[in-house]
């Protein structure tokens, strides 16, 4: 009698661990493919933010080369405002 408990217990937690690894697995599964799709996200932030960053440094070098009173206002409002994160 001892021993059929025993085996009924040891039965019934491999089952809730193999439930579990079944479950943890499905799991992983999911955060891979969400990393996945905000890494090329990230990229494609990263990207445009480069650009912004190129055209703003030409518009900087344009400007000094041929000034304008308002191209240098607007350069100067947005070299004012810190960046968001």
């Amino acid at each position: 009698m001892k021993c059929e408990t025993t085996n009924t217990v040891l039965t019934y937690i491999l089952g809730v661990l193999a439930l579990l690894g079944v479950i943890f697995a499905l799991k992983t599964i999911n955060h891979s493919r969400e990393y996945r799709s905000l890494t090329g996200q990230a990229a494609q932030a990263n990207t445009a933010l480069a650009r912004v960053q190129a055209l703003a440094n030409d518009t900087l070098i344009f400007n000094q080369k041929n000034p304008n009173p308002e191209l240098t206002r607007i350069l100067q409002s947005a070299q004012s405002k810190p960046a968001t994160r």
